[in-house]
């Protein structure tokens, strides 16, 4: 999995003030038209999302800078392809021991165009079972300190939070260990709850992908135990590459063992499916593939609540087929996947 670099901006109070008044303004739905399922629709402020998409769109992302220094270097071609990522909406992964600076920087970009900021929290203790991605707080209350810090950073505004990529298919899959495994559950449980108590922010559970966990009646308990009942529903394909209709149909199948539970869809990086006859390393910088549907709250599917880029395309996985640390911005890899987008 990746994170994001560290932020040093900070929301003062005066206008937090501000952000609570702006986002009463933006409660309803458009005319005729139910209000999303995971935020506002977007109105008005700002530049709204290629496609309509009511989620945030970071104006400063590593994409739209690569995009300004392509344009300097006159290279329009490049710059053109990097805008079907640059003009999306993409998760935010607060990083480091704090993750407020990070929040508030998002909320207060999404709050001047009344738009709902999509968030990762990646930092359970021994994340990644020692991987690419390792690293997490140091302790269960170090951890319950940092998700109330991010929880509080979030106030009022309409969010949407994907809680803890991996934490749960690895506890299915064995790769963490047993001595951990009832505190993460417990961790995970409290993360739910704290979260649900910011009044507009949807929480979901990472389930993994259909090609990582091919049964889904070995999530149910787990999810169960992990809090999902009181959260939204879970994610899945969070950095992975299956394809949209193979997810949706693995979720639906959840779905029915969890009581109907809703779901979110990571398409950031699907739309030429996983690499074919890789094995264990297929979802690690895969190369020929293409970026998926862009994100959006009108699914078509009842049960489908967003498709979402929680993975930032163009970040690495890791250092493998020939790509920098996990979470660097490789310019070289975001337009292959650009340039082979069909949307």
């Amino acid at each position: 999995m990746s994170r994001r670099s560290v932020r040093t901006a900070a929301l003062p109070s005066v206008l937090a003030l501000a952000l609570a008044a702006a986002l009463l303004l933006s409660g309803c739905g458009r005319e005729g038209t139910p209000p999303s399922p995971v935020g506002p629709p977007g109105t008005s402020g700002g530049t709204a999302p290629a496609g309509g998409s009511p989620f945030w769109v970071d104006p400063d992302s590593d994409a739209a800078r690569q995009v300004r220094q392509y344009e300097s270097e006159g290279r329009m071609e490049d710059a053109a392809l990097l805008r079907r990522i640059s003009e999306r909406p993409v998760a935010d992964w607060p990083a480091g021991d704090d993750p407020v600076p990070d929040v508030a920087r998002a909320v207060r970009g999404a709050a001047s165009g009344r738009r709902t900021v999509v968030l990762v929290a990646y930092n359970i203790p021994h994340r990644d079972c020692g991987a690419y991605s390792a690293g997490g707080a140091h302790d269960g209350q170090a951890y319950r300190n940092w998700v109330d810090a991010f929880a509080s950073a979030i106030g009022d505004a309409p969010a949407v939070v994907i809680l803890e990529p991996d934490a749960v298919p690895h506890l299915v899959d064995g790769c963490t260990p047993g001595a951990h495994q009832e505190e993460r559950l417990r961790l995970l449980s409290e993360a739910v709850d704290r979260f649900k108590r910011q009044p507009r922010t949807r929480v979901y559970l990472d389930a993994g992908n259909p090609a990582w966990i091919p049964y889904p009646a070995k999530l149910v308990e787990p999810l169960r135990r992990a809090g999902v009942a009181r959260a939204d529903g879970f994610a899945l394909n969070v950095s992975n590459f299956q394809r949209t209709d193979v997810v949706r149909g693995f979720g639906a199948g959840l779905s029915r063992l969890l009581g109907g539970s809703h779901f979110t869809v990571d398409t950031s990086r699907n739309g030429d499916g996983p690499l074919p006859g890789d094995g264990a390393e297929a979802w690690c910088n895969p190369p020929g593939r293409a970026l998926g549907v862009p994100p959006t709250d009108r699914t078509g599917d009842e049960l489908v609540d967003a498709y979402l880029w929680i993975k930032r395309p163009g970040e690495s996985d890791g250092p493998c087929r020939g790509g920098p640390a996990a979470g660097t911005w490789w310019p070289d890899y975001a337009l292959g996947l650009a340039r082979r987008a069909t949307d």
